[in-house]
């Protein structure tokens, strides 16, 4: 049967896929350890999951309305406002399907064929798809792991077409973990407004920073940079709900009202429970946050010990979210049995095979000299996993 054109040129989600490949060794018997992870190893707190049975005795298992119950709409107003300092009205939020159904919304609601996006890479692997199946053209910009990853204003400038309508900025990122400051999205300010860009902050890690660090995005640096935001976040990595599948977009009503249309005709509501759940998230304590993030750093400081170990091997230095994308280009044209590494693809089969770790390439987040390794898994295991690394690396010759 012929397939859609969009169908063909979608590529499967690389850290699902590595994901699967390792499902697959563990159901063989092969003990894999496995660093692509996108979702914390902490089970969702108890009054959480206490809320959610509450909901189902209490007969909250019907449809709700498209854009989300209003007691969960108006709890993300009120946790933006404690958290940004910004005040949005209940029908500047819909809620979604999860983090990534509310970008796929937003996508379909502002883009057309031919418009352009703006992706710095690294990038997370879904943005780029995402952005091609509503016709529109990814314009994939490189960082510089000097730069922290970060995109620099005269890099904006030099890309900007007059089809260029939209810019992603995802902070902390995954992979990188980069978190941009206030000063760097100043300087980025001023040719956004000047060009009249939208711009998406995927803020789905912010809850997970480190050292203290300010949390800071565009909407936060006045009215006019407000007006051209839309905020993507949700309670999967903040709270260990990524299975349940709620995520929002908070900005302007008109364009959330239209994507709500979008949504209407896709899956209609989020699923009821975990929208009562996540009310109770968003409104609750927030110590079991606070706890994971300290464990977080921890297992980071921890990371970046055993990768400055490796020789060759260099790595930015986190400021947040689960992630670390250090760079092994050092380990290219190296061979062991006649296997020549040649790029992050092989190295990453390279070591799922020799040393039953599992990474993921970082060809698929824009940046081939990279791989990104997830630390939402047990002390032990990283032990163990930069063990095994270790060994595989020494092997190439």
């Amino acid at each position: 049967m012929r397939l859609s054109q969009r169908a063909t040129r979608i590529k499967p989600s690389a850290t699902l896929t590595i994901n699967a490949k390792a499902k697959a060794l563990k159901q063989k018997g092969v003990k894999v350890i496995s660093f692509g992870v996108g979702e914390p190893d902490f089970d969702t707190p108890l009054h959480i999951q206490a809320a959610a049975i509450e909901a189902i005795r209490d007969g909250h298992t019907r449809y709700t309305a498209v854009s989300g119950i209003n007691e969960l709409r108006d709890a993300i107003v009120d946790t933006v406002q404690k958290d940004y300092g910004l005040t949005y009205r209940r029908d500047n939020v819909l809620v979604s399907c999860g983090g990534k159904h509310a970008l796929y919304n937003l996508f379909q609601t502002l883009l057309d064929p031919d418009d352009e996006v703006i992706i710095p890479a690294p990038f997370w692997v879904s943005y780029p798809d995402m952005v091609e199946l509503t016709g529109a053209k990814s314009v994939e910009v490189p960082t510089r792991e000097i730069d922290g990853f970060k995109l620099r204003p005269e890099q904006l400038e030099k890309v900007l077409t007059p089809k260029t309508r939209m810019l992603i900025l995802n902070s902390p990122s995954n992979p990188t973990g980069a978190h941009y400051r206030r000063d760097e999205l100043d300087a980025l300010a001023e040719t956004i407004l000047r060009h009249n860009l939208t711009v998406l902050s995927d803020d789905i890690y912010y809850r997970i920073l480190f050292d203290g660090q300010e949390w800071v995005n565009m909407a936060m640096l006045g009215e006019r940079l407000k007006e051209r935001t839309f905020i993507a976040n949700g309670v999967s990595k903040s709270y260990c709900m990524t299975g349940w599948r709620i995520g929002y977009l908070v900005g302007d009503a008109a364009v959330l009202s239209a994507a709500s249309k979008i949504q209407s005709q896709s899956t209609s509501n989020p699923c009821s429970i975990a929208q009562w759940a996540s009310v109770a998230a968003l409104n609750g304590p927030q110590e079991d946050v606070e706890k994971m993030v300290q464990i977080f750093q921890e297992r980071c400081s921890y990371v970046l010990k055993r990768l400055a170990e490796i020789p060759g091997v260099t790595c930015y230095k986190p400021n947040g979210a689960f992630y670390v994308f250090p760079n092994f280009s050092c380990t290219f044209g190296k061979s062991v049995d006649g296997r020549v590494i040649k790029g992050s693809l092989d190295l990453a089969d390279y070591l799922m095979e020799k040393a039953n770790v599992a990474v993921v390439p970082g060809s698929a987040f824009g940046e081939d000299s990279c791989l990104r390794f997830s630390y939402a898994i047990s002390m032990e295991e990283l032990t163990e996993g930069f063990d095994r690394i270790s060994r595989a690396i020494a092997a190439l010759k």
